[in-house]
């Protein structure tokens, strides 16, 4: 069996090369030629697309699930079970790190006057060394994440422009959620900004501002309640993570201490990013049906200019799926060729994006320049080089192997089954018909 399989490997691959050679100067050659070359940047396209997409997407999804609601959180957890909580996350492999945190939501008052809406988050100060994602995602612009004196609070960038303050200046906590033990107004919580940061993410920057636990304990209120902010090694790890915890800890009854994942934060905004880029996939993936449609094509004129051959082939004791293979091998080589070189120029484009953006820059920058100089030299002072492209190329692609992969076998398939869609109508006609009309 093994044997047959090989020998009818061998004799359909020997075929459609010969119909290969003998197809290299007619409209099958250049059809199959721009078949071969519109998978290639098909593929391409679709991988720096999504490479791109990815990297836009994931800098917002870090910096809120890094600085903003963790991977999971641990709430209303009672005192006495803090430690065995503490203990299972440091024996959970999958666990990298558990910190406790307060929030609080308030009016905030500087500089200009008018008051803004803030979450105010109580933390340890060390936070920022021990946490890794936490110090990688908050960049400090000025000052330090410093709470080692009495009263002290780090603003988000945004936040500090909106207020007009800067790093030594006071802010006031005009209104502030808490514990029922908690003024609801008071202009005695005064706070000196000692560090201003800045995140991937617009919100966190215009509505988070950090203080420590010595603060919470004075103006939070002894009921606040406390959260325990749990890291994982790999986000989408959280289920799993969930039930082990719950299951670790005997947390299985409704009155139990909850674990809450982070899908069930920013449910709506992870949700838009999730349409917007399948939305970008279906779009990109066009070119993938286009293609196929004109290997369809051209494979069905393949067909009918090669009737003579398939006719003498069947003559000559060849079985119609035998035959039926030598479109459709071609057809598969045509797409590996293709996917192939479009996923490693892909690939390279992805790794080098801010490359080929500044270089777009240039180019764009070079031909409004001989436009300008040719029509009208007296407005060449007002072209410069366009600021976007800049930004676009501060966006690190994110290549994601699963999904290079799925790009890459669409790209195989997609003329696959075009070859074979197109292969049905071998010997529709009888060789005799054939022959005789020859």
């Amino acid at each position: 069996m093994k044997n047959n399989f090989l020998t009818n490997l061998r004799w359909v691959s020997t075929v459609s090369r010969r119909f290969a050679r003998v197809d290299r100067k007619g409209r099958s050659a250049v059809t199959s030629a721009l078949a071969t070359l519109g998978i290639c940047f098909g593929v391409m396209t679709l991988t720096v697309v999504m490479s791109v997409m990815n990297g836009f997407q994931m800098s917002f999804i870090d910096a809120i699930l890094e600085v903003s609601s963790y991977h999971l959180r641990a709430i209303d957890v009672p005192a006495h079970e803090e430690a065995a909580l503490i203990a299972a996350c440091e024996s959970d492999k999958h666990i990298r790190s558990c910190i406790p945190f307060y929030e609080a939501q308030a009016l905030m008052t500087g500089a200009k006057g008018g008051a803004v809406a803030v979450n105010v988050r109580a933390a340890e100060e060390d936070i920022y060394s021990k946490d890794e994602g936490f110090r990688r995602e908050l960049k400090m612009l000025s000052g330090d994440f410093d709470f080692s004196e009495p009263d002290c609070i780090v603003l988000g960038s945004s936040l500090a422009r909106t207020l007009g303050v800067r790093v030594g200046s006071e802010v006031n906590l005009l209104v502030m959620s808490g514990g029922s033990d908690v003024d609801l107004f008071s202009s005695d919580r005064i706070f000196t900004v000692t560090g201003i940061f800045t995140t991937g993410y617009s919100e966190i920057n215009n509505s988070y501002a950090f203080t420590g636990t010595e603060a919470a304990e004075k103006y939070f209120g002894k009921y606040s309640k406390k959260i325990w902010g749990i890291k994982l090694n790999k986000f989408d790890d959280d289920l799993r993570s969930v039930t082990s915890l719950k299951k670790s800890l005997g947390w299985n009854n409704p009155s139990d201490p909850q674990i809450i994942s982070w899908r069930n934060f920013n449910r709506t905004f992870f949700g838009a990013l999730r349409i917007e880029k399948n939305m970008l996939l279906l779009l990109v993936a066009l070119i993938f049906v286009v293609v196929a449609i004109n290997i369809y094509n051209g494979m069905r004129r393949l067909v009918f200019e090669r009737r003579t051959e398939i006719a003498v082939l069947s003559a000559l004791g060849a079985e119609k799926n035998g035959i039926k293979s030598i479109f459709i091998m071609r057809g598969f080589l045509m797409g590996s060729a293709g996917a192939l070189a479009g996923v490693f120029l892909g690939i390279i484009i992805s790794l080098n994006t801010d490359v080929v953006f500044n270089l777009a820059a240039k180019i764009m920058y070079g031909v409004q320049y001989f436009v300008t100089a040719i029509t009208n030299r007296e407005n060449l002072q007002y072209v410069q080089v366009n600021s976007s492209y800049n930004l676009y190329a501060s966006i690190p692609a994110r290549i994601f192997p699963g999904e290079v992969t799925a790009i890459t076998l669409f790209g195989i398939f997609s003329p696959l089954f075009a070859s074979w869609a197109a292969s049905k109508n071998v010997l529709k006609m009888t060789v005799s018909e054939v022959l005789h009309n020859e």
